[in-house]
């Protein structure tokens, strides 16, 4: 059974960091894309981080380009992602969650790993809130 757990969420003031976490297990292969999304009360669920094959390629919103880092972790049949925020800010507040999948996004993966449709496991998300 594929299951994804995310951790590592909580308050901070503007400045501050985070590190989330998202272990995967169940997975028969491992996953070609692990990603992060997030969804604001009242916006649509957005795509913050994706990585391709422990870190081959990895993505970023325009939003967090710079101050969040997406990494891998790899372990037999285990994969840990691990989401580094530093630099918060309070429009970054929202439920993250992480989600994966074993399908390939070809030359197109630039634009595609910010469709949700793409992902076909997630989380259940943690919450991150930045205050000002």
């Amino acid at each position: 059974q594929v299951q994804l757990v995310e951790s590592g969420g909580g308050s901070v003031q503007t400045g501050g960091s985070l590190r989330l976490s998202c272990r995967a297990s169940g997975f028969t292969s491992s996953p070609t894309y692990m990603a992060w999304f997030r969804q604001a009360p009242g916006q649509e669920r957005e795509g913050v981080a994706a990585i391709y094959r422990a870190g081959t390629s990895t993505y970023y919103a325009d939003a967090v380009r710079g101050r969040f880092t997406i990494s891998q972790d790899s372990a037999q049949n285990e994969n840990t992602i691990y989401l580094q925020m530093n630099n918060l800010k309070p429009e970054d507040t929202a439920m993250y969650t992480c989600a994966a999948t074993s399908s390939a996004m070809g030359i197109a993966a630039p634009l595609r790993w910010r469709s949700s449709e793409r992902y076909t496991s997630w989380g259940q998300g943690t919450q991150v809130t930045v205050s000002s």
